[in-house]
């Protein structure tokens, strides 16, 4: 046996695993969305039937599934940049030689990401409550009037944005502190000593060196912002006013709600071409700008 042959046999039991339980499943769900696969299909296979794309075009045509989408593009162009920005600027002030207990810091940035999210959007509903929230209690120190949060059309997205970020920021900032303790130090000192500012040491030494890390980290923190669901179920339940219904909450609903698997898996796939083409267009600009 030679050893390209034995190689295959030592994978062998990984790609089984991750075909039986990935690509199987995915092959599945995707023929179930050709179909009418209703409640009437679960209790007797005879009232399948095939349908074709006829599932994409009605949902194309369903102006709640618009109205999803835009929420989750809301969350994501919102979402994303202030992470990736608290991220980043968590890792400096950690990195940095003037802070003070690195080490408790690193933990505290880090603890929200480990906790259950179903149990921290629980906290967070009374943290954003109207008449007794901690953060309308806040804002009347300032003499602000208290926000309505989780009822108010306006401020339902921003607080759940909000909560995802306070939970998600913490695993970007360990992957970026990690680049950024492999920056080496020669090039900040070569930069001091032609007279760079701290400002130009950051946009023209540390920027372009984690470049590739923050496109993988912009591209798995865009990915799973737009797998939002937890967040809108437990806090708002997709209102008010549909305004923080998501693309997945919409999945949801069409598949256990409505009984309507096929639509539902239909969903997944728009949502998964969708992410795919997005994930592209960002890697083929971002290897336009290193070229440049």
């Amino acid at each position: 046996m030679n050893r390209s042959h034995a190689g295959w046999w030592f994978a062998a039991p990984s790609l089984l695993v991750l075909a039986l339980f990935f690509f199987v499943p995915v092959l599945a769900a995707f023929a179930m969305s050709l179909t009418d696969f209703d409640l009437y299909a679960l209790t007797d296979l005879d009232n399948l039937r095939f349908v074709g794309f006829e599932n994409y075009g009605a949902l194309l045509r369903e102006p709640l599934f618009w109205k999803s989408l835009g929420n989750t593009f809301y969350f994501v162009l919102l979402g994303v940049p202030l992470s990736l920005g608290l991220s980043l600027g968590a890792a400096m002030l950690v990195n940095s030689r003037v802070a003070r207990w690195r080490n408790f810091f690193r933990t505290v940035y880090f603890a929200p990401v480990v906790t259950t999210l179903v149990a921290v959007a629980v906290v967070w509903r009374y943290i954003l409550h109207t008449r007794y929230g901690f953060l309308n209690y806040m804002l009347s120190w300032f003499g602000i009037d208290g926000i309505d949060w989780q009822g108010d059309p306006h401020w339902a997205m921003p607080s759940i944005v909000l909560l995802a970020v306070w939970k998600n920021f913490g695993y970007n900032m360990i992957i970026l502190l990690a680049a950024l303790q492999g920056i080496p130090e020669d090039l900040y000192e070569a930069a001091r000593i032609d007279g760079a500012t701290g400002w130009q040491l950051f946009r023209h030494v540390t920027l372009p060196s984690l470049a590739p890390v923050l496109t993988l980290v912009s591209i798995l923190t865009m990915t799973g912002y737009f797998q939002l669901f937890a967040e809108p179920y437990v806090m708002t339940e997709g209102g008010p006013l549909q305004s923080t219904l998501s693309v997945l909450y919409f999945m949801f609903e069409e598949g256990f709600k409505w009984w309507s698997l096929g639509r539902a898996s239909a969903v997944a796939f728009l949502l998964f071409v969708l992410m795919f083409a997005i994930t592209l267009l960002q890697l083929r600009l971002t290897r336009r700008e290193v070229r440049q």
